[in-house]
């Protein structure tokens, strides 16, 4: 019986060494538009969110997570990075050069199977040959490559159009039964998935079984069928064995869209949302789940953004980054395993279009002087005539300017910058670390 027993405890050990030692496959859900309140973990009091609420049981709360503020940008941060003002300064992010290098394609050179779903966005778009996903890339690609404004999508499976598709409640379902097939097709792994979903990007639409089922109404029932689309995709994960071999990222693009009233979400405490430089418009909720490679149950208040995950994910394949170019992310992978304590990033620069509007350095943020919004959907309570100073730490809602009281931090900021501004630009005012500064 000691000798069983003995083989069992080798193979169960043996097994864990061979799940930590493989490369890990990666799925990021990005959903679009949804707010830092928008989860029950988060602090949704309304909205139901069991999946989520376990991944973040299971994985790592992310409570200061950073995207940019609008799509397309967050986009290009997320798959390539770098600041949308230094690898697509003139589409300001929209429509991401070929050459520019993705997390897809430093994956792929690694041995990793690569599929895209849902919402690309990043050729302004339309379809353009070298900044379609199969030329940035990815193996597959089934999705939209614009948003749903007008209340229909042109689908595609790879390069081939499938027509509109009009259903704003069908979305949802469509990636997610994608993505599943996805994850059964490639269990051999390793793989990266990226499901980038539509919704809650207005026009809003939930299916039949989920639609009126939210106390929040059919924005809440629209949370509520992703957070279903995302327990399916773990399902699916641990049908195939590989929970303890896969690390996903949920996150959503950029705050909610507020002047959407009840059909836009919450980013409560923050303050703001989309299109705004205020905490509402860039943090975001975030969760790291990866059995075995992510501690459980943990709330990280380290400063994250989407521009690290691609040498953060790299670091993890041991894939090599490229060499050629600057990046703006931080490998997190030793914060985000729990080998470190702190987090690899200090700073954070808040761009709204071209615009340098704000940004942070550990808990202080700098309000920048600016005379109306960037976005005219997303009033700032503007005109602010002279630079305001918070304290995160002691007012997440960004409610007290105490720049009279930290003349020196306030001096260092506007120091900082400047020197942001010289290197990415600002406005009219190019920037010297700009790549494809010609490119639309």
């Amino acid at each position: 019986m000691r000798s069983i027993a003995a083989t069992a405890l080798g193979l169960a050990l043996l097994g864990a060494a061979q799940d930590e030692a493989r490369k890990p496959n990666f799925v990021i859900f990005f959903t679009d538009d949804q707010g830092y309140n928008d989860v029950g973990c988060f602090g949704s009091p309304s909205i139901r969110t069991p999946n989520l609420d376990r991944m973040a049981a299971e994985g790592t709360r992310l409570t200061s997570f950073y995207a940019q503020t609008v799509c397309g940008p967050s986009r290009t941060a997320l798959l390539t990075g770098c600041h949308f003002m230094r690898a697509a300064p003139r589409a300001r992010g929209w429509n991401l050069p070929g050459e520019e290098v993705t997390l897809a394609e430093v994956l792929k050179k690694a041995g990793y199977a690569t599929g895209c779903v849902g919402k690309w966005d990043l050729s302004g778009r339309r379809y353009i040959e070298d900044r379609h996903p199969l030329s940035q890339g990815f193996d597959s690609f089934f999705g939209t490559l614009g948003a749903n404004d007008a209340g229909t999508v042109a689908l595609m499976r790879d390069r081939e159009a499938l027509g509109p598709e009009r259903d704003m409640g069908r979305l949802t379902g469509l990636y997610t039964e994608e993505a599943v097939s996805f994850i059964e097709k490639r269990a051999g792994g390793p793989f990266f998935l990226y499901l980038a979903h539509t919704m809650p990007h207005v026009r809003i639409g939930a299916s039949e079984a989920f639609r009126g089922k939210s106390p929040r109404g059919l924005y809440g029932d629209v949370i509520e069928e992703l957070d279903a689309s995302l327990g399916r995709v773990l399902e699916a994960l641990r049908k195939a064995g590989l929970e303890k071999s896969t690390v996903v990222l949920f996150t959503s693009d950029n705050g909610p869209w507020l002047s959407k009233g009840e059909l836009g979400g919450s980013a409560a405490p923050l303050r703001a949302g989309k299109g705004s430089a205020w905490e509402g418009g860039f943090r975001v909720p975030a969760l790291l789940w990866g059995p075995g490679r992510i501690p459980a149950g943990r709330v990280a208040g380290g400063m994250v953004a989407t521009l690290d995950v691609l040498p953060t994910f790299a670091r993890m394949a041991g894939a090599e980054l490229p060499g050629d170019r600057v990046l703006d992310g931080r490998d997190q992978s030793a914060y985000l395993s729990g080998r470190a304590e702190s987090s690899a990033r200090e700073e954070f620069y808040y761009y709204l279009q071209q615009h340098l509007q704000a940004l942070r350095r550990g808990r202080w943020k700098i309000q920048l002087p600016r005379e109306k919004p960037v976005m005219g959907y997303a009033p700032e309570g503007l005109p602010i005539r002279a630079p305001q100073l918070y304290d995160l730490e002691a007012d997440l809602s960004e409610r007290e300017d105490v720049s009279a009281k930290h003349p020196d931090v306030l001096r260092e900021l506007l120091e900082l910058a400047e020197k942001v501004r010289e290197d990415l630009g600002d406005g009219d005012r190019p920037g010297k670390g700009w790549r494809n500064a010609s490119s639309d």
